[in-house]
């Protein structure tokens, strides 16, 4: 049975932006589901459909914004071991493998991290997002590993995404990187935006699209002459846009070793280790590991922290080429 949301403007809302003003009025609905209702169709400003979340409102206003029933989803299982960190009744914390994408899309419609949750419980999802998506809150890239967290069920997921609106979520990756960072740590906030020449691509803009804060130190730097110069960095995010430390990195001139979208082009160097040549030119991955994830439970209202052991095809890397720093 779907709601409505409707209520008429008041004198100290004007102004304001009307997915901001619903979601004041209404916390239990995050701004991000007000939005994708929004371009849905589904407000009316004053009786007539309005498709931008950004539109400023006036006094007197009538505001309805409809809620739909969620979707059935219709996925098929798909026989995949999940390696769960932590699960209660509420979410499920899990270490995703490189390689596998998080939801049905253009491409890939049973092999999923989704299509891997309706195998092991299909019943205990939340079910507001997406139809497609059911318990996903948030997203890493496919050829990044580490740790995600699913909502089973709907007010969990509510509770998460504003969260994660909210940019209170702690958000720790670690990551190997061409070169060495200048300064060696810091903060880089700027504008990230679609590629205006590769639609699948996002990047760096002066002046347009949204604002991205990545917090970044270096750990370790390898170099010898037995091998190219390599850094693993920490990164802390502020934000969460999309490709966000790999635009980042590559906005500093350091992109991620194996990423093969945002990538430096790698020449054989003469005298350098053939073993660390050949890792590096057939690593079919990004080196890029969602080390820890923290946020306050949504029903406990205590914080807690969920960290992961880098990969075993990443921790080979690094022994390798410590090794060939010595």
């Amino acid at each position: 049975m779907k709601k409505n949301i409707s209520f008429i403007v008041e004198e100290n809302e004007k102004k304001l932006r009307v997915d901001f003003l619903i979601n004041r009025r209404n916390e239990l609905i995050s701004r991000t589901r007000i939005k994708n209702l929004i371009l849905r169709e589904k407000l009316k400003l004053n009786n007539k459909i309005i498709k931008n979340p950004s539109k400023k409102v006036s006094v007197g206003d009538l505001i309805n914004l409809e809620i739909p029933e969620p979707e059935k989803a219709s996925l098929k299982p798909y026989n995949f071991k999940l390696e769960i960190i932590y699960e209660d009744k509420d979410l499920l914390i899990i270490n995703k493998p490189a390689g596998i994408i998080m939801h049905p899309g253009a491409g890939n419609h049973d092999k999923t991290i989704v299509n891997a949750l309706m195998q092991y419980n299909k019943n205990s999802l939340s079910s507001i997002g997406d139809e497609l998506r059911p318990g996903i809150v948030h997203r890493i890239d496919k050829n990044t590993s580490g740790v995600v967290v699913i909502a089973k069920n709907n007010e969990t997921h509510e509770n998460l995404s504003r969260q994660f609106s909210d940019h209170t979520i702690i958000r720790i990756y670690h990551l190997l990187i061409w070169g060495k960072l200048r300064p060696s740590s810091g903060r880089i906030e700027t504008l990230i935006t679609r590629s205006t020449k590769n639609r699948q691509l996002m990047e760096v803009s002066s002046s347009r699209g949204k604002k991205a804060i990545t917090n970044y130190k270096t750990l370790e730097i390898f170099e010898s002459k037995k091998i190219p110069t390599l850094s693993l960095v920490e990164c802390k995010l502020e934000t969460g846009r999309t490709h966000q430390i790999r635009v980042h990195m590559n906005y500093k001139g350091n992109s991620l070793v194996g990423d093969d979208k945002y990538k430096k082009k790698y020449k054989r160097l003469k005298n350098v280790d053939p073993d660390i040549q050949n890792l590096i030119i057939n690593f079919n991955r990004q080196f890029l590991h969602a080390k820890t994830l923290g946020f306050m439970h949504p029903r406990t209202k205590k914080p807690v922290i969920f960290s992961s052991l880098l990969p075993q095809d990443l921790n080979n890397i690094l022994k390798k080429l410590k090794n060939s720093a010595k």
